[in-house]
């Protein structure tokens, strides 16, 4: 089961390396415990997994954790998907016609580089305090991004392929949906899934912005009154989340494209 985990681009049955990740944790976990008991490791700086489990435990049930969570991930979802929306149009284009990639990219590339959080100030003038402005910079620390990955998979597609399908008489839409669009779905999807994780980590920045509710203003709120064990559960709820989302990712990436 677990002698092909150390041969080279080795493959392994789904339990072993299911196994190896569990005992990974378990090991990890048990290092911090000890650690945080022992006391090499201040409380106030990094308490241990135990009293993270308890202050989790207590937000749960005493603190609505659970409708936070709902606010959070509904503005992720709610602006990833306008970014993936707005971004894998654009980024075909951009890669498809020269025109457009001319136009578009140079200023892509240079908004991507503008740091999240210098752009608050401004997203508040323009959007105000509410949910626009906390779904706006979470879809501004996506998009950019994902929309040039997007036109990077649009031209790593094989010239050959598109050649051979205009040679059987294919016109641009089909050359799009039946041979550019299936060769780079793997990839694609791929990208989604990363930048998705990504605009999980701006979700701090949004919520800090006259926020009442979601998981950011949980952790901000602890932070404020130092209650370590709470922002570390509420950081390790993300964790969790991003853990779930990633790996029901990854179960539809093989599910779609099982010839890989």
């Amino acid at each position: 089961m677990f002698s092909s985990l150390f041969v080279f681009r080795g493959r392994a049955s789904p339990l072993g390396e299911f196994a190896v990740s569990v005992a990974a944790a378990a090991l990890v976990i048990a290092l911090w415990e000890l650690a945080a008991r022992a006391g090499i490791i201040a409380p106030q700086f990094l308490p241990s997994p135990s009293r993270v489990v308890v202050a989790l435990w207590t937000m749960l049930t005493e603190q609505n954790l659970v409708w936070h969570v709902a606010v959070s991930t509904a503005r992720v979802w709610i602006a990833f998907l306008l970014a993936a929306i707005m971004a894998i149009p654009i980024g075909i284009m951009m890669s498809s016609y020269r025109i457009v990639g001319a136009a578009l990219e140079p200023m892509i590339d240079f908004i991507r580089y503008l740091p999240v959080p210098a752009l608050v100030p401004l997203s508040i003038i323009w959007f105000g305090v509410g949910e626009e402005t906390k779904i706006f910079l979470l879809w501004l620390g996506t998009f950019f991004q994902l929309v040039l990955l997007v036109a990077d998979d649009m031209r790593r597609v094989p010239q050959e392929f598109v050649e051979v399908a205009r040679t059987v008489g294919a016109n641009s839409r089909q050359v799009m949906t039946d041979v550019a669009l299936r060769w780079m779905g793997p990839t694609l999807l791929d990208n989604l899934r990363i930048t998705l994780g990504w605009c999980w980590t701006y979700l701090i920045i949004a919520e800090i912005v006259a926020a009442d509710s979601g998981i950011g203003y949980v952790i901000w709120t602890a932070r404020r009154f130092v209650k370590t064990p709470e922002v570390m559960a509420g950081v390790v709820v993300i964790g969790l989340i991003g853990l779930v989302t990633d790996q029901l990712l990854r179960l539809l990436h093989r599910r779609l494209f099982r010839y890989l």
